[in-house]
């Protein structure tokens, strides 16, 4: 009974991508196509990528630059300051040249003063850890994605700037990659000893509660968003646009102390005035940016970047609201007043009130454009693949450099606008009930006379360059029959060149994940569970109840009425979760006498087992847990969770 407590528990709860250990992705071809070849020459003539600002205000104000590794407490790397050292000099032409010049942008890591006063810590994990000098010690905005990286981005700054303390704590925004390096940062007895942890309205709730449900799913695909087990190379991972790579190590959280609920509020931390702006449900659902009079200062968080941001990422999330965010950055422009420095929390700051500006115009424009030109072409009829391949930016947007898309992409952002109002169904009545994927690829590829004729076809397209035609005909061919390794091997070069071409990094990295599965297969282990306990800790046990019940099995479900009591002892919590008409319900409630089984343990231990750190043995052996009533009925009832592994097929079948 109690191993399958712990396989169905266990499978109610991911973070999207938080897995160490990972399996390496076979390297990719490496050789890019005279098609490509030719592919991004054109693509490099239509920029000036020698344009040196970018350059300077990257390199601008460099201290110090980190060296060796930052290693997790199993030795595994989780930072190589060494492994992008091949960006520099001209693209190879296995890269899009922009996308190269992104990438070397990004490759600035150290610690960087701002302006007197304010110091950034930059390449230490995907985003920004920003530092603000009180008058007694460090305001610090954002902790990065993990402990091990926000304590050695802090201890390199002390070893530069002096060992002052941390007299606050910020975050910005609600994902893990600004928060989840918390306890490196502080830890809880200093919190509770009084140093304030400020966010905006929400951030708990959203920060623990994202990517519960649909975790695994987004955990498997995060995977092909930051290219997580892509070599580091020319042919491989260069970039995710936002930073170089995300920090995979021990996940933790602090509860803020001070929320900032209206739309502007001041505070006072440390002799330092900040005023922050509450910005909800644009780039996440909890977020605020700010500004520090006294230093001229604009903080962007995550609305802001060098780079177009996504309306609905790679990985799969909420869509955006496009005009919310456009209209966020209109009030930044109102809020501005004489800021003369900007900061995010990704990529390098801008200088210079007129250069703020600018920014935060364009990046307000490129939204509403988006959003603007989506909708006038939803209304003349068009489907989402047809306006996505129609839109293009104007020549005052494309030509700037903060808002290309490195990170998002116009064609994908489009169709999350259209998602956003319409939903995915365009429209057609052949799309209400099409096949499934194998079953539609089957009939293609007998259509196309088998798969020889189809294949034959996908190589001349290849030959010709025509490398989306080619992709077409040979995920057919591959869905119909995933033992053809002749089509696999054709589709892995296939997306090869498509990802080498790509400008966006989320692309580049799906693309080259996608050749790398179809030459090695998927990853054989799933999301790593036990780096996340502290963030586990924070949260609510509903979130836990809410997934279990999107884990069961509604066909096994189908005529059982079991009814459970969960019993939370040291947290005097209780639930009663029971399945009606193959639903679980869960209600918090005194424990039901008619119940089939009581569970009782304490939330520490049920936290554990969430993290996969509680193993049979403890479960067999702690005093922790307990069951009473019908332990039969509680293996059946548990056994109808399924446990998703987070290593299901993406590009076969």
């Amino acid at each position: 009974m109690k191993m399958t407590t712990l396989a169905a528990l266990t499978a109610a709860l991911v973070l999207a991508g938080c897995s160490r250990g990972a399996d390496k992705a076979p390297p990719p071809s490496g050789n890019a196509s005279a098609a490509t070849v030719q592919a991004n020459a054109a693509f490099a003539a239509t920029l000036p990528l020698a344009e040196p600002q970018g350059f300077e205000d990257a390199k601008r104000g460099l201290i110090a630059r980190p060296t060796g590794k930052i290693l997790a407490a199993d030795g595994s790397v989780i930072t190589d300051f060494d492994a992008f050292g091949f960006v520099t000099g001209d693209a190879p032409p296995t890269v899009n040249p922009s996308l190269w010049r992104q990438a070397k942008l990004n490759a600035q890591a150290g610690l960087f003063k701002v302006v007197d006063g304010v110091y950034q810590l930059r390449g230490f994990d995907i985003g920004n850890m920003t530092l603000i000098e009180g008058r007694t010690g460090w305001i610090v905005v954002d902790a990065l994605t993990c402990r091990e990286t926000a304590a050695a981005a802090l201890a390199f700054a002390r070893q530069h700037l002096g060992q002052k303390r941390v007299t606050a704590l910020l975050f910005s925004h609600s994902h893990i990659d600004h928060f989840g390096g918390a306890l490196g940062v502080l830890s809880p007895e200093q919190v509770k000893g009084g140093v304030p942890v400020i966010a905006s309205a929400g951030f708990i709730e959203e920060a623990t509660s994202e990517n519960v449900l649909v975790g695994t799913a987004m955990g498997r695909r995060s995977g092909y968003q930051f290219g997580k087990n892509l070599e580091r190379s020319a042919g491989g991972l260069v970039d995710t646009g936002l930073g170089k790579g995300v920090g995979y190590g021990s996940f933790g959280i602090l509860a803020p102390t001070d929320l900032i609920t209206q739309p502007s509020e001041e505070r006072t931390l440390d002799g330092v005035r900040f005023v922050f702006h509450n910005v909800p449900g644009a780039e996440a659902p909890a977020e605020m940016s700010f500004s520090v009079p006294s230093l001229k200062l604009y903080g962007g968080a995550e609305n802001l970047a060098q780079t177009m941001h996504n309306l609905l990422p790679v990985r799969g999330a909420k869509v955006r609201d496009a005009l919310r965010w456009a209209g966020y950055l209109q009030a930044a422009l109102d809020e501005l007043g004489d800021a003369e420095v900007y900061v995010g929390q990704h990529n390098w700051p801008v200088w210079g009130h007129e250069r703020i500006v600018e920014f935060i115009t364009r990046h307000r424009d490129v939204y509403k454009y988006t959003h603007d030109q989506t909708v006038r072409l939803i209304n003349a009829g068009l489907t989402p693949a047809e306006i996505a391949d129609q839109i293009r930016l104007p020549k005052s947007l494309q030509a700037y450099f903060g808002t290309r898309g490195y990170y998002g992409d116009l064609r994908h952002n489009v169709k999350a606008v259209y998602q956003f109002y319409l939903g995915a169904y365009d429209g057609n009545p052949a799309h209400l009930d099409p096949l499934p994927p194998v079953e539609m690829a089957r009939r293609y590829v007998a259509l196309a006379g088998g798969a020889d004729k189809a294949q034959a076809a996908a190589q001349t397209a290849f030959d010709q360059g025509d490398y989306r035609w080619a992709a077409e005909l040979l995920n057919h061919v591959v869905f119909a029959d995933a033992g053809n390794q002749a089509a696999r091997e054709l589709l892995a070069r296939t997306y090869d060149q498509l990802g080498y071409v790509a400008e966006a990094s989320t692309w580049r990295n799906s693309y080259l994940t996608a050749a790398a599965e179809l030459r090695g297969g998927p990853p054989k282990r799933g999301i790593d569970r036990a780096g996340l306990i502290d963030v586990l800790a924070q949260t609510p046990i509903e979130r836990f109840l809410e997934a279990m019940a999107a884990g069961l099995n509604g066909p096994a479900a189908e005529g059982k009425d079991f009814k459970i009591n969960l019993v939370l002892t040291d947290t005097r919590e209780s639930y009663v979760l029971w399945i009606e008409n193959a639903v679980l319900h869960h209600k918090r409630a005194a424990p039901a006498a008619d119940a089939n089984a009581t569970l009782t343990l304490t939330q520490g231990f049920f936290v554990r087992m969430m993290a996969g750190t509680a193993g049979a043995k403890d479960m067999l052996t702690s005093d922790e847990i307990k069951v009473s009533g019908s332990r039969i009925d509680l293996i059946r009832f548990l056994g109808l969770i399924d446990k998703a592994p987070g290593t299901f097929p993406i590009v076969t079948r």
